[in-house]
């Protein structure tokens, strides 16, 4: 992927792994929009010359709204980037847990396909482009606190695998950014091992950069996760992982 004239837009990328994203893909020499929820978020990013639109990816008719937004004041752009996600830690003894996996489901994996859906038809047209699509670590090795996000991201990898498919031959192409744990949005006080977000950047940013780009953009820190089945190490990696109950959830009852 040539990171040096690509037009981009990044939904979900007011914070974290998403706006640092959206800084070095305009770093690189491409156009950037930043599509996103927050309003002040929205405000210091337009402040440093990006592109912004309000977007609310659990709502059609703002998804709707924002597409239209962004092909008007961005009619070359070729690269759709769908980073919004939320992660909730759920204890499934209560059934109360509904509420925060719905609400993990529709923005996670609706959300993207929302997205996708929205821009579908206009990359199509252009006969080239890019989706970039983001998972997890979490996809392929579950953490059991958080088991909503780990089945909406595997939900994500299996649907960007679909599309990839279903694009093929198109010029269209779907990349999945598959991250570990990175040190932000308080993901350093769950993993003090979370890898810093400039060092995940860096290495995302060039694995994204290389010809031809890979299908998945998988750093060092992540392989031992997304191999874990091939490897022969998957039931010792999640007995290890599900440690972190006892200190995320409720006490536990025998």
């Amino acid at each position: 992927m040539d990171l040096t004239s690509r037009t981009v837009l990044v939904v979900g990328g007011t914070s974290g792994i998403g706006r640092e994203l959206a800084r070095r893909f305009a770093e690189a020499g491409s156009t950037v929009a930043v599509g996103g929820r927050n309003r002040a978020a929205l405000a210091e990013l337009a402040d440093e010359g990006f592109g912004t639109v309000r977007v609310d990816v659990s709502d059609d008719a703002s998804v709707t709204a924002a597409r239209d937004a962004v092909l008007t004041r961005y009619p070359g752009l070729d690269t759709v980037v769908t980073m919004a996600g939320v992660m909730h830690t759920e204890d499934l003894r209560d059934p109360a847990h509904f509420a925060a996996t719905a609400t993990t489901i529709d923005v996670n994996l609706l959300g993207t396909i929302r997205v996708i859906d929205a821009f579908t038809p206009h990359l199509l047209r252009r006969g080239s482009g890019t989706f970039v699509t983001v998972t997890s670590g979490i996809a392929f090795l579950p953490f059991p606190p958080m088991p909503g996000y780990a089945a909406s991201k595997a939900a994500v990898h299996a649907y960007s695998e679909a599309l990839r498919a279903q694009l093929g031959g198109t010029g269209v192409g779907v990349v999945e950014l598959v991250p570990p744990a990175v040190a932000t949005g308080g993901q350093e006080k769950v993993n003090p091992h979370a890898l810093p977000l400039d060092a995940y950047a860096t290495e995302a940013m060039r694995l994204l950069a290389q010809e031809p780009t890979p299908d998945e953009i998988l750093v060092e820190r992540v392989l031992m996760h997304r191999w874990a089945e091939r490897d022969g190490t998957y039931g010792d990696l999640v007995a290890q992982r599900s440690q972190a109950l006892a200190s995320l959830l409720p006490s536990r009852r025998d």
